[in-house]
């Protein structure tokens, strides 16, 4: 049999196999569903989506008609929005072209009124979009174009869809922003409770824009305007496609909250990667009328605001309380409910505002008939809201400064949200209570009198120093962060005279406490948070406890002065007894079963960070200057939980979080604007690896390394099977585990691959180079050098279009000149890389008091 026999039988086989597969994915006219045969399913060709009829309740008594994945079963599109229909119901695809839902009784429930159309045949794609087509192959009707709570990716969702789910729905308006509403009824209208605007300087309306979710978790609006998109949100999983087989989908929840999901398919179980709204509290309508919302450990619930009212529905807070007396038919007399840290929510075209005190915001809105509540902001503006009858509910939080009081008929009742005081001139309570205040405010006054006088004639005695110093030590045993004043740290640094070093976030100096504790001092550069968000940030990092990372001893936090105090480590950090020839290197000699811990016990350490923490702390600038050695070579990783310290910037209309990182162990998704996970953290730990392995810097270039990045060259020699030539040439001599060095190397050459999906998380790391389990072989890394307009090399990906190719934006046109801007000496630090995932908002609505 000749070629040409054997090219035409291969042929006839391709036809048949794509004829037995559109046959399979194919609908016929007249084909129908029924609920009560839930095995009955029209698939997809690949198998990955089906629609079938779905339980709608535990009952077994209702169905929705959906199409769902079959990898994890979430529903992507169901027919008249999860419109149900009993045991009875059925979807037809009718013979004049029309998609029909009836129920038991032949009550049309829903239909796509394609009839007439010329609809001949209807497949469901591989993509999940339900398509009836007319006898040319073209779409006369699809699911895509008619969502109902879900988008997936290829789907474009255009100006004029929009999703919804009970109350709630979802737009996108012509001006490029997303919207998240409530819808109400009566009088009253919608509110819009969530807005986010585009991250460019594109400013009136689009042309045709369209909102995306990119199958590796990037949701951006794309228009002809801006065709590399404007990124609105990352999953916290973006790029971890599990092998191929994580899906993801973009859903608006009963609850008014707009989720990306992850399904890895076969796991039967949904992962939220990012949500619209952070605290459900603030979605309009969470609660229903006149109940507060507050929160219970982690979790929102829902009260009324005091036992002067009730729920309308004990199973369902979304109806709201009532007042058990009408304060509008009361003849016991109208009392303000006082709710201290609340705020009220209601529809802003109700809303009244005045200028006036918190005291003139309560009883002036007693004596109002036009008045139900009122909400004192007390943010410094001196306003005062009054709201009329009609939607109104609370958010209470300890964090919140507002008050709020709300009317109601005859004496307020006991089992309030929480302790509120009762103003009602001319009672026995208010005399108590101003009997107990002043009671209260001369105690008081004694106190602060007296601790004054004995801090006056104390001050300088020198027992009051060794008191001081025993409260230190009593509280750095204790764990917790000593607060320091800046003239205690002034004082046991010598005036800061003894330098340590310097890094991206500031100088460190040496310092011995009271207590002769040694102790490192480090005066952070660039803090523009607030007192609070500083001591909330620095709480997050003392109470991250590891054997592999340093301790945080205390801090300082007086006017501009923000200091950070930490144990100090004898040995220095690992740069200055890894180089050899560098400024400040010690000249100590590191065995290779010193390398080996030092590695291992810094995996550890991140690995902590990453997955054992309570929160994922990414670092943001792994490198050997960050691992501190202490006088038994233990690594321990330092600055960890610094990038959330330094230079963040807060304004009304856009926030921007900025993160430093270190030339030379930069993942290229940096580089490519994209947002940075733990898998950048990945990336930068390879770099190191190398280095411990070889004892040069990653980015050195030289002749020895044929004039190549280091990483390339050792990758080259890998292949070649000379991996003796990476290893540092100080141990050529020394008794090496050759084995557990190759462990390292691949290791290493697996962090630095360039797709952030490629490489391994540190947990897996730490297992790899345990010998625990098996390593593949690696494939090449994919980087290359660039030179900056400064004249100074620095490295980018090879392949950054890789990125594009699985819907990552392209390369912003100010990348080459950010590069040019930046510190990119050797050891230098790259500055406030802004996350595109922080928006600001170009149309604002004040629902939130």
């Amino acid at each position: 049999m000749d070629l040409h026999s054997h090219l035409f039988r291969y042929f006839i086989a391709l036809v048949l196999c794509l004829s037995v597969s559109l046959s399979v994915a194919a609908i016929s006219l007249g084909s129908s569903l029924r609920a009560s045969n839930p095995n009955q399913t029209w698939d997809s060709a690949n198998g990955i989506f089906s629609l079938r009829f779905l339980p709608a309740d535990s009952s077994g008594s209702s169905f929705i008609a959906g199409i769902v994945f079959t990898g994890g079963v979430p529903t992507i599109w169901s027919a008249g929005g999860g419109a149900t229909v009993d045991a009875s119901g059925a979807l037809h695809f009718q013979s004049d072209g029309n998609l029909r839902l009836v129920d038991g009784s032949g009550a049309v429930v829903w239909e796509s009124n394609t009839t007439g159309r010329g609809v001949s045949s209807a497949v469901l794609e591989d993509s999940g979009n339900l398509i009836l087509r007319n006898s040319s192959s073209q779409a006369v009707w699809s699911s895509f174009d008619h969502p109902t709570d879900t988008i997936v990716p290829s789907q474009n969702f255009t100006v004029g869809m929009v999703l919804r789910s009970g109350q709630y729905s979802f737009n996108l308006l012509n001006i490029g922003n997303i919207t998240l509403t409530w819808n109400g009824d009566g009088p009253n209208g919608d509110v819009v409770y969530w807005n986010h605007g585009l991250n460019t300087s594109i400013n009136g309306s689009l042309n045709s824009p369209s909102l995306r979710l990119g199958s590796i978790g990037m949701l951006a609006v794309y228009d002809t305007r801006i065709p590399a998109g404007s990124f609105v949100a990352y999953s916290n999983d973006y790029a971890d496609n599990g092998g191929g087989a994580t899906f993801r989908f973009l859903r608006l929840k009963d609850d008014g909250n707009l989720e990306i999901h992850s399904v890895v398919r076969g796991s039967g179980s949904e992962s939220v990667g990012w949500k619209a709204v952070p605290d459900k509290c603030q979605i309009f309508g969470f609660c229903g009328e006149l109940s507060i919302c507050s929160y219970n450990d982690t979790s929102p619930i829902c009260s009324c605001p005091s036992a002067n009212f009730e729920p309308v529905d004990h199973h369902d807070w979304k109806k709201g309380c009532k007042a058990k007396l009408d304060i509008r038919n009361c003849s016991s007399g109208i009392t303000m409910l006082e709710m201290k840290n609340t705020k009220l929510l209601t529809y802003p075209k109700n809303l009244e505002v005045y200028s006036m005190q918190i005291s003139g915001c309560q009883s002036n809105c007693r004596q109002s008939s036009a008045c139900d509540a009122s909400t004192a902001p007390s943010d410094g503006n001196g306003f005062c809201y009054y709201i009329p009858s009609g939607f109104i509910r609370g958010y209470q939080s300890a964090a919140l400064p507002s008050s709020s009081f709300l009317k109601v008929c005859g004496e307020v009742l006991e089992n309030q949200l929480e302790s509120s005081d009762v103003s009602r001139p001319g009672g026995t309570n208010l005399k108590a209570w101003v009997l107990a205040v002043v009671v209260l405010v001369t105690l008081f006054a004694m106190i602060v009198c007296e601790a004054g006088l004995w801090w006056w004639c104390c001050r300088n005695s020198p027992k009051f120093g060794g008191m001081s110093s025993q409260y230190t030590l009593l509280e750095y045993a204790s764990g917790a962060p000593v607060q320091f004043s800046f003239k205690e740290l002034h004082r046991v640094t010598n005036g800061f005279k003894e330098k340590l070093g310097a890094g991206g976030f500031g100088a460190v100096y040496k310092g011995v406490l009271t207590n002769k504790t040694v102790v490192a001092v480090k005066q952070l550069e660039g803090i523009e948070q607030g007192e609070k968000q500083f001591r909330m940030e620095v709480a997050t990092i003392s109470s991250t406890h590891h054997l592999n990372l340093v301790r945080l001893v205390g801090f300082c936090s007086e006017g501009r002065h923000r200091l950070l105090v930490y144990e100090l480590m004898k040995n220095g950090s690992l740069d200055s007894l890894l180089f050899k020839g560098e400024e400040g290197q010690s000249g100590k000699f590191l065995s290779w079963e010193d390398r080996f811990k030092i590695a291992a016990g810094t995996a550890k350490g991140i690995t902590y960070l990453h997955e054992e923490c309570r929160d994922c702390i990414i670092h943001c600038d792994i490198k050997p200057e960050n691992i501190l050695l202490d006088e038994n070579l233990n690594a321990k990783v330092s600055d960890f939980g610094l990038a959330k310290l330094i230079n963040m910037k807060d304004h009304r209309y856009r926030t921007l979080t900025s993160i430093r990182g270190t030339r030379g162990y930069l993942a290229p998704e940096w580089l490519a604007n994209l947002p940075l996970t733990s898998k950048s953290d990945v990336f930068s730990y390879g770099m190191v690896l190398l280095e411990i392995v070889s004892g040069r810097r990653n980015f050195d270039v030289s002749a020895e390394t044929n004039h190549k990045r280091f990483s390339l060259w050792a990758y080259e020699e890998f292949e070649k099977g000379n991996l003796i030539e990476i290893v540092d040439k100080r141990l050529v001599d020394q008794d090496i585990d050759m084995e557990q060095v190759s462990r390292v190397v691949q290791v290493g050459f697996w962090c630095i691959q360039e797709q952030p999906s490629q490489r391994p998380t540190m947990g897996k790391v730490v297992q790899m180079m345990e010998g625990v389990i098996d390593i593949e072989r690696p494939p090449a890394p994919k980087v290359t050098s660039m030179v900056s307009a400064t004249g100074t090399s620095t490295y980018i990906s090879s392949n950054l279009s890789n990125f594009s190719a699985v819907e990552t934006p392209a390369t912003p046109a100010s990348f080459s000149l950010s590069l040019a801007a930046a510190d990119l000496t050797p050891g230098g630090s790259i500055c406030e890389k802004t996350s595109s995932s922080l928006l600001h908002s170009r149309y604002d609505t004040p629902t939130s008091l």
